[in-house]
């Protein structure tokens, strides 16, 4: 069983033109926080949704609920010249009716796969005046994952996994390129979707070498010991050799700066498995 559910791609905005001079930002969604740091505006933003963590200043802004819910009455208290929001989860698109008949001007981004996230930072950098650093940050973030490029031997299969239940990454996910930048390949490559919900029964037939957790979402993240419990998945080789890794979805699932910290950790994950296959 295959569940797929689409989401709107690209970006949406109410504005007629740039607003370089937005001086109260309202940032709904945590890579749209980390980007607008990077971009040297972290201290317009006024209102965060619940998931935004980074940088630590961030954490004594006022709450606007999720980035999928977004709570319009909050957001209107903080007087916002612009909202900065995501598309980047099915159900997201909902919030800009309610932007619209509250008053509020807004950014939509929701990019697909890695030239999405150049395209969401090049949308905000456009939007608020910062061209030249958005294309400064994308530049120092491509650099960055061509030095951390890595070749094995062979190519280990890998299951990437958002959820438990679970909903994985697909051929247009940015994580098939992360994977393949480090010499790895996603079991699911042949669906051409970003992220899909497949059942255990799919996932054990396709015989991952290596499983990754990246579950977003959560306050905590699950053990090793937790995932290697799941009945059926003994039948794998990635179970058998317990090649199973936990990881941070703030480094892989905000299309943001900070996937460049996460492919390191890939890197290294991979390097270890692979080095582990040679002297076993």
């Amino acid at each position: 069983m295959i569940k797929v559910s689409a989401r709107i791609e690209g970006w949406r905005t109410n504005l007629s033109g740039a607003a370089p001079n937005a001086a109260r930002i309202v940032s709904v969604g945590p890579s749209n926080t980390e980007i607008l740091h990077a971009l040297g505006l972290g201290r317009r933003i006024v209102g965060v949704d619940r998931w935004s963590d980074y940088p630590p200043r961030v954490l004594a802004l006022p709450r606007v609920g999720s980035d999928l819910r977004v709570d319009i009455a909050s957001v209107v208290g903080l007087r916002p010249d612009l909202v900065v929001a995501s598309l980047h989860v099915p159900g997201m698109e909902a919030n800009l009716p309610a932007f619209e008949a509250a008053g509020l001007a807004y950014v939509a981004v929701g990019g697909v796969g890695l030239s999405g996230v150049w395209q969401d930072m090049q949308t905000i950098g456009r939007h608020l005046g910062r061209v030249e650093r958005a294309e400064a940050l994308i530049a120092g973030m491509q650099a960055a994952m061509a030095a951390l490029r890595l070749e094995h031997d062979r190519r280990p299969r890998v299951h990437w996994e958002w959820s438990a239940h679970p909903v994985v990454a697909g051929r247009r996910s940015w994580i098939t390129e992360l994977l393949a930048m480090v010499g790895a390949d996603n079991v699911y490559a042949d669906l051409d979707v970003e992220s899909v919900r497949v059942s255990y029964e799919d996932a054990i037939a396709r015989q991952p070498e290596v499983v990754v957790a990246c579950w977003c979402g959560i306050r905590r993240l699950p053990t090793v010991d937790k995932v290697l419990a799941r009945p059926g998945w003994q039948a794998t080789p990635a179970f058998q050799h317990r090649r199973v890794a936990v990881l941070s979805e703030a480094y892989f699932g905000r299309p943001g700066p900070r996937l460049v910290h996460g492919l390191e950790q890939l890197r290294a994950l991979l390097h270890e498995t692979e080095k582990n296959v040679a002297t076993s």
